[in-house]
């Protein structure tokens, strides 16, 4: 009796898959530093070409966000990303004559990218990049929300991958993305590294998947103004930052801790810059829509101010971009402290920069510990006290937040992956750059230096040892068949290595 057929079983779909991964790394770790930058290029610049047109598709699949934001994102994401890190160099090995060390890099292999529908293009585009940086496969997952835009951003970048001279199946995607599938994926040995982007179950069951995986926590960063700061900017910084792509990014500011001295002029400014400031049964309106059973409203998320405001029955002007809603107390219990994936911002006033301080830890204790918070001050004393009193490992100081973290608006390193640490319970304390997908081999010779250290730089043994006989460096073919029959092989052989091992 024959077994169903393959395509149907996720765990022999998932195995295909992650066998033309490991086939397609182990190709590309014999690329040099200037194959591997000019593939890099290439998928770079297709990404950016087509960052407005991917924008428009991903609002109208998922119905979140503003697709001029989502294209400044995906332009960040592709072209920016690899501008940033075209000094860099994760492929060459490295020699240190002082130290009498050599480091050479090891490649993860496969990694398997978990991708959110809330920031979908982006997120893929900047994983996808890293990946090919330090010569990995990339197999990517994403959201059901998002699945189309996804196959179709994964379809040019795999394109322009292999017109650049990429191995076949170093990228690949889930086309139909399922439980079973997932967790298969995952829990695959073949699997070297999992990257997981998204809600809090997602980065847990990455977690727990005996894969090693890096994963980030959830934002719900307080930001502070001090009685030192220039009103209107942080007013404008403020409406710019919370309607960014209507607050999708998990560094958008949530509640508002203002020092009572510049408050009335704060709140004067951010009326202003677009936005409304909340009366009393305005905000409780906004309450009972938001947070209806105590969860967020996702009905709510990636919306803008305007449409928030019609659905809680608010009535407000037509250039309003945030709703401001005053809070007496910042507690666990007061929902409006938690973190809103819409234009809606917290405001609570704290009589001095101590108390403000104070208050801006408690909302990290409603949650979004590790991540990120915010301050606007020109008091250097003040922005330090901030700094060391919060658990969070970014503090962004007269810049928006939402933005200033993922480095659009500061010199942090780009990014669309924010690792929280040990407080926020992720494996990442940085934002995620191409340096964590990549080990380093440290050779080191005996420190007497009456023990010879060959001069590696004059040898450049890497020329031969990196570039073995038999393995093609960037021609491929395109024989569809040829390359089926060499997946079925490699995956034959890696099944007659697993039964012999288990003898």
């Amino acid at each position: 009796m024959t077994g169903p057929p393959v395509s149907n079983d996720p765990v022999a779909r998932a195995r295909m898959m992650l066998q033309a991964g490991q086939w397609a790394a182990a190709r590309f770790r014999a690329y040099d530093h200037g194959s591997v930058r000019n593939i890099v290029a290439g998928v770079a610049r297709a990404g950016h070409e087509h960052a407005t047109a991917l924008a428009k598709a991903t609002v109208e699949e998922t119905g979140y966000g503003v697709a001029e934001d989502k294209a400044t994102k995906n332009r960040i994401a592709s072209l920016g990303i690899a501008e940033h890190y075209d000094g860099d160099d994760f492929v060459t090995p490295r020699v240190d004559a002082q130290h009498r060390i050599v480091e050479v890099p090891k490649p993860a292999g496969v990694i398997f990218a978990l991708i959110p529908s809330t920031n979908p293009v982006s997120t893929l585009y900047f994983k996808v990049i890293l990946a090919l940086m330090t010569r990995n496969a990339v197999v990517v997952s994403p959201h059901p929300g998002a699945r189309q835009v996804c196959m179709d951003a994964c379809a040019l970048l795999r394109d322009a991958a292999l017109q650049a001279g990429a191995p076949r199946g170093t990228i690949q995607i889930v086309d139909e993305p399922s439980i079973p599938l997932i967790e298969a994926l995952m829990g695959d040995p073949h699997t070297n590294v999992i990257l997981a982007t998204g809600g809090t179950g997602v980065v847990r069951a990455a977690y727990q998947s005996g894969t090693p995986a890096i994963g980030v926590g959830p934002g719900n960063a307080p930001v502070m103004v001090d009685r030192t700061a220039d009103a209107a900017a942080a007013a404008k910084d403020l409406v710019d930052s919370k309607a960014f792509d209507n607050s999708l990014l998990c560094s958008a500011e949530s509640v508002l801790i203002a020092d009572a001295e510049i408050a009335k002029r704060l709140t004067a400014e951010l009326t202003r810059a677009g936005a409304h400031i909340c009366a009393p049964e305005e905000t409780e309106r906004l309450r009972s829509y938001l947070f209806p059973d105590g969860h967020l409203n996702l009905e709510a998320v990636g919306q803008s101010a305007a449409t928030v405001a019609r659905s809680a029955g608010i009535r407000t002007s037509t250039r309003t971009r945030l709703l401001v809603t005053p809070l007496a107390l910042v507690i666990p219990e007061e929902p409006l402290a938690s973190e809103k994936m819409c234009p809606v911002l917290g405001l609570n006033i704290q009589p001095d920069p101590g108390a403000a301080i104070r208050a801006a830890r408690a909302v990290l204790r409603v949650a979004g510990a590790g991540h990120s918070a915010a301050i606007h001050s020109n008091d250097p004393d003040v922005v330090i006290a901030f700094s060391e009193a919060l658990d969070v490992l970014r503090v962004v100081v007269n810049a928006p937040n939402s933005t200033g973290v993922a480095g659009f608006d500061t010199n942090v390193a780009p990014t669309m992956t924010v690792g929280t640490g040990f407080t926020g319970r992720s494996s990442l304390g940085e934002n995620l750059e191409p340096r964590h997908l990549v080990n380093w081999s440290r050779v080191a010779y005996n420190k007497n230096e009456a023990i010879a250290f060959p001069d590696f730089e004059a040898l450049r043994p890497w020329e031969r040892i990196f570039k073995p006989q038999g393995i093609p460096h960037v021609e491929e073919t395109t024989d569809a068949s040829q390359e089926l029959r060499e997946q079925i092989r490699q995956l034959v052989l890696e099944e007659l290595r697993d039964l012999v091992g288990s003898r």
